[in-house]
């Protein structure tokens, strides 16, 4: 099975064949390294910017305004900040024209915490991320999801966010990709470049297919009866595993889409367990979960649940320290997790 980077190369290298992208640019995301993490090698329009994030996301909105259709990439989701206000132009360029103007532009980078980065490789951005009007956000828990949400966005005629979760790039998947070889090795061995000396390695692409997600469609990847946890990302596979390990009957989804959200999916699960948590690492204050709670408690939702819903997020500190004890104290880990499940099924109605 591929991983997460090897899921999104893939990707990559279907939209380059079939959506027409001219670019797919950034810090070091051309050849030879083809991105910190991997996840560009191989590809045919790829090429290195300078370290200028203001550059990289100004450079996208010309290419999209010119009308093509590219990805660029932020390597670290810790140095996008610089590039707030032009993400807000980019993001009501459709509206304030009037839609005479489409921004076929989609924007990478990893974040979240899970790697052992510290306080410069270890922010989350889904907050900030939620708050841009007129971007579409997506963020993968696996690589299947990957693929197929990384695709959508491409197709897509406006500004789409791809959020990579840091420590799930290398986490493989249960499904294979539509035309994805079966053998991992074999994989491997075609689309994953040699260490050492790259100048003569070209990639030998699989056969794959297209697999689209719609974006705004959450999936239900463990069904229950006495809790709703909503997740993604990183913190989405630690809910599942505790779901499924749990003498409780949980019901876990995967977000998916952070914006434009399921709240059909939300709403009728947690109609029927009455219980609700959100989960995921971005800081607890101005927390993304935050909204949705809030529409929880402000719809007739109010009157079916049986306790207030909580949000399992990362501390309000000003960073996350290099040592484990330091991150698993400030990001949601899985005892946590499960301590606050316990608290959540002992209120009594």
């Amino acid at each position: 099975m591929a991983n997460m980077a090897q899921a999104i190369r893939m990707a990559l290298h279907f939209a380059e064949e079939n959506y027409n992208v001219t670019d797919i640019f950034g810090q070091d995301v051309g050849a030879p390294l083809g991105g910190v993490f991997t996840a560009t090698q191989g590809l045919k329009t790829t090429w290195n910017t300078p370290l200028d994030e203001r550059g990289i996301v100004s450079a996208a909105i010309g290419l999209g305004l010119a009308g093509d259709r590219c990805v660029a990439e932020i390597q670290f989701c810790d140095y996008i900040f610089n590039t707030i206000d032009l993400l807000k132009m980019a993001g009501n360029t459709h509206w304030k024209t009037s839609g005479k103007y489409n921004l076929p532009i989609t924007l990478m980078t990893p974040v979240g915490a899970g790697i052992r980065g510290s306080v410069y490789h270890s922010h989350s951005f889904d907050g900030w991320a939620t708050r841009i009007p007129g971007w579409k956000v997506v963020m993968p828990s696996n690589p299947i999801d990957a693929y197929g949400l990384l695709l959508s966005a491409i197709d897509d005629p406006n500004p789409v966010m791809f959020l990579k979760p840091k420590a799930l790039l290398r986490v493989k998947g249960e499904e294979l990709i539509p035309g994805e070889p079966g053998d991992e090795k074999s994989l491997k061995a075609a689309i994953d470049a040699p260490l050492g000396d790259r100048s003569k390695w070209k990639p030998k692409w699989p056969k794959i297919k297209e697999h689209k997600i719609t974006i705004g469609k959450a999936k239900v990847v463990n069904e229950g009866s006495d809790l709703t946890i909503v997740s993604y990302g990183r913190t989405l596979p630690i809910c599942h595993k505790i779901a499924k390990n749990s003498e409780h009957s949980i019901e876990v989804i995967d977000l998916r889409s952070l914006y434009p959200y399921d709240w059909e999916t939300i709403y009728n699960s947690v109609l029927k367990t009455k219980r609700v948590m959100f989960v995921n690492e971005e800081t607890e204050v101005t927390n993304f979960a935050e909204h949705l709670s809030y529409r929880v408690t402000n719809s007739d939702l109010f009157y079916h649940i049986h306790a207030a819903p909580k949000v399992v997020a990362g501390k309000n500190v000003p960073g996350i320290g290099l040592h484990p004890n330091l991150e698993e104290a400030t990001v949601p880990y899985e005892g946590e997790i499960k301590n606050e499940i316990e608290r959540i099924l002992e209120i009594i109605p």
